[in-house]
């Protein structure tokens, strides 16, 4: 067994705990731990306290996000992130991390079973791109407390399929209730049959799992990617 390496977590809710839990199958020991009371503004973003951490995962909010992420690129901090809401800042947090020297892991959605079904999502819509008569749709259903809609894992679901070919109108819709963890569909249908891929989360834990399997991949790398390229090249 490898030595254990030093993790933080930045953004310590329900994903920061199941993280916590589950890193020590991952040779992790978690370090330290920010959240509302000691981030504040950033607060507990220091070099000193950042002086022996290996890497850190971030699960924070679509407002706080963008600086966590540049602060860390500062203190030359490896990072996972699997916030969402914020991808419009994405090309500045990749020019800061490339800046830096470190690395980063982004995602919007960190199920290696969701890794699978965009690279499905994407075959399907190639395979029918040039099928005139089969029309597309997205639907997506979260928890009532998640804060953007379509969820980001919709619009990569989209974007997937737009690059493999697909132009014509894709329905999209989202629907937010309950505790549910998440389920995304894509559909094709005519007037001969229906086409319907569907992945669904039962926990929190696959994020979790991904979240951490990518802060192990990303130790020692510079650059930024997905979960796409850590699972799959």
């Amino acid at each position: 067994m490898s030595q254990n390496q030093k993790l933080a977590i930045v953004g310590y809710g329900k994903m920061g705990h199941l993280i916590e839990q589950l890193a020590p199958e991952y040779n992790f020991d978690v370090v330290l731990r920010l959240h509302d009371l000691n981030n504040a503004k950033g607060a507990g973003m220091t070099p000193e306290a950042f002086e022996h951490v290996d890497v850190a995962i971030e699960f924070s909010t679509p407002e706080t996000a963008t600086q966590n992420l540049k602060r860390l690129a500062e203190l030359k901090t490896p990072v996972v992130t699997g916030t969402t809401g914020w991808f419009d800042h994405l090309p500045e947090v990749k020019r800061m991390v490339e800046d830096s020297g470190t690395g980063l892991v982004w995602s919007p959605n960190f199920s290696i079973g969701v890794a699978v079904f965009n690279k499905l999502a994407a075959l399907a819509a190639q395979l029918l791109r040039d099928e005139a008569e089969y029309g597309a749709w997205a639907w997506e259903i979260h928890h009532d407390a998640k804060k953007d809609a379509p969820s980001g894992t919709l619009i990569h679901l989209i974007q997937a399929m737009r690059d493999a070919g697909y132009k014509r109108n894709i329905d999209t819709s989202s629907s937010r209730a309950g505790k549910h963890p998440g389920t995304h569909e894509i559909g094709f249908d005519s007037a001969a049959d229906t086409i319907t891929l569907r992945h669904t989360a039962r926990s929190r834990e696959g994020f979790a799992r991904g979240a951490l399997k990518s802060a192990r991949w990303i130790l020692g790398r510079k650059g930024v990617f997905t979960l796409e390229e850590v699972l799959f090249g």
